[in-house]
C-alpha cells in the first residue's frame, strides 16, 4: 500500500469485477486503500489513464463461502497496518429456475453466497473494525428484495435476508461503534448482464418502459452512492437499505 491512502483501507468482497470493482476504484479515487477480495485474487481492472490507482488496490484470493479463507483474507488486509474502516459485502450469485423444479443445492448455493457469507465476513471482521475505533459495514442486497418475480425464489430470498442481517446487525453492534447500511440496486448493467440486456433485446425494451428513469443504469452510480457513506460518514445513519432502482420498485 501507497502511503498516497488516507491511511485507512476498506475490504471489497467480489471485487475483481462488475459492481465489485466498479466499488473497489472509486473508493481508490477518494484516497482509501481497498482490500479487493475475490475467488480469482485478481486486481479490478482499472480504467484508461487510472493506471496509478493500482497501487490503491491489495488484490487477496478469497472464497467467501469458506470461514477459514475468509479470515485468511481479513487478516492478510490487516497486516498492511492500514486502519480497517469498513466492509462492502459485496459477493453474490443469482441461479434462476421455476420453483417447482428448483433443485435444493441451487436453492442453498444462492443462500449461502449472498446470505450466510454476508453474516460471516461482516462477523469476521468486526474485531479489525473495533480496533481501528469503529466503522461502517455496507451491504449490497437487491430491489429483489421486496419484490416476487418469476423464477427468483431464492434470490429474493436471500437478498431479504441481507436485509433483516443488516438491521440485526446494525442494532446489535451501534454501541460498539460499528453502523451497517444496505445498498439495494436496481437493474444494472454488468459485464454479465451487457449481452442479456443489449439495446435491441425484448427484455431491455421492456426495462426502458418499466424504469422510470429510462433505462437500467451502469454500476457506477452505486459505486457513487457506497463511497458516499464512507466519505460522509453520517453517524445516525444505520440499518436501513438504500434502494438506487431508477424509481423502479414503487412505480406502478
Amino acid at each position: 500500500m501507497t502511503a498516497a491512502t488516507n491511511g485507512q483501507i476498506i475490504v471489497v468482497t467480489g471485487a475483481s469485477r462488475g459492481i465489485g470493482a466498479t466499488i473497489a476504484t472509486e473508493l481508490a479515487r477518494r484516497g482509501y486503500a481497498v482490500g479487493c477480495l475475490s475467488r480469482s485474487g485478481e486486481r479490478p481492472a482499472l480504467p484508461a489513464g487510472e493506471d496509478g490507482l493500482a497501487s490503491r488496490l491489495l488484490p487477496v484470493r478469497c472464497d467467501v463461502t469458506d470461514e477459514e479463507s475468509v479470515r485468511t483474507a481479513l487478516a492478510a488486509v490487516a497486516d498492511t497496518k492500514l486502519r480497517v474502516r469498513g466492509l462492502v459485502n459485496n459477493a453474490g450469485v443469482q441461479l434462476t429456475g421455476p420453483s417447482d423444479r428448483f433443485a435444493t443445492k441451487d436453492f442453498e448455493k444462492v443462500m449461502t453466497m449472498n446470505a450466510t457469507a454476508v453474516f460471516v465476513v461482516a462477523r469476521e471482521a468486526l474485531p479489525y473494525l473495533e480496533a481501528g475505533g469503529g466503522g461502517l459495514i455496507v451491504n449490497i442486497g437487491s430491489f429483489f428484495e421486496k419484490l416476487g418475480v418469476k423464477g427468483n425464489a431464492a434470490y429474493c430470498a436471500s437478498k431479504a435476508a441481507v436485509g433483516a442481517i443488516t438491521r440485526c446487525l446494525a442494532v446489535e453492534w451501534a454501541s460498539r461503534g460499528i453502523r451497517v447500511l444496505d445498498v439495494a440496486p436496481g437493474v444494472i448493467l454488468t459485464d454479465l448482464t451487457r449481452e442479456h440486456l443489449g439495446p435491441d433485446s425484448g427484455v431491455r425494451k421492456y426495462l426502458d418502459k418499466r424504469i422510470p428513469v429510462g433505462a437500467p443504469s451502469p454500476p457506477e452510480p452505486i459505486a457513487r452512492l457506497v463511497a458516499a457513506l464512507f466519505c460522509e460518514d453520517i453517524p445516525f445513519l444505520t440499518g436501513e437499505t438504500i434502494t438506487c432502482d431508477g424509481g423502479q420498485s414503487i412505480a406502478h
